[in-house]
């Protein structure tokens, strides 16, 4: 039976430290000695819990990916109880990310950009994207989408494209915008 490792309160604030420095200015702009001095421990302390700026990105994207598909369940969730309201409710979890911090745009984004495509970050983004598919498409399925994994691809793109816009413009009604999108390429994936 697999243990479970407990975080410790350090770990944690090295994590949510980086996760805040790594989401606003990109992996490449944020180095090591910045975390440590923004979290506030000692270089040894920040190496016993993470051995290398890799490890310390790998934990952050494992973390912001189990965040974020939270975030995208629990606005499709409060949308209703018909998968069609769901695939359209899910975009308030965008504008709730506005409304708490603004839009520094999506992490996996950046990361497929900055990161080699070799790097174990490119591939945990590749993973979040497979995930996010796989859930959007079971949504297009239950709504009855004649083509459910072309639904969701065009769902993925918008959401996609609106955290991309939303960086680019800092504006909330690209998410107003894609969210009215997602709701005809729903009707018309479902009629």
């Amino acid at each position: 039976m697999a243990t479970k490792t407990r975080k410790t309160n350090t770990e944690e604030r090295i994590l949510t430290t980086a996760a805040e420095l790594f989401y606003v200015n990109g992996l490449r702009g944020v180095g090591i000695e910045q975390v440590i001095a923004e979290s506030g421990v000692a270089k040894s302390t920040l190496y016993a819990h993470f051995r290398t700026k890799d490890e310390l990105v790998a934990a952050y994207l494992r973390r912001t990916d189990d965040s974020w598909m939270a975030q995208l369940q629990g606005a499709a969730a409060r949308a209703g109880d018909l998968a069609a309201d769901r695939l359209v409710g899910l975009f308030d979890a965008l504008l709730d990310a506005f409304d708490r911090h603004g839009f520094f745009g999506c992490p996996f984004v950046s990361v497929a950009v900055e990161a080699p495509l070799d790097s174990e970050a490119r591939a945990i983004t590749v993973r979040h994207t497979v995930r996010r598919q796989a859930w959007l498409t079971e949504l297009a399925t239950q709504a009855g989408a004649g083509d459910p994994v072309a639904l969701a691809r065009q769902i993925g793109l918008l959401i996609d494209g609106a955290l991309a816009s939303g960086r680019l413009s800092q504006d909330r009604t690209v998410v107003d915008e894609a969210k009215v999108a997602a709701r005809s390429l729903v009707a018309q994936h479902t009629s």
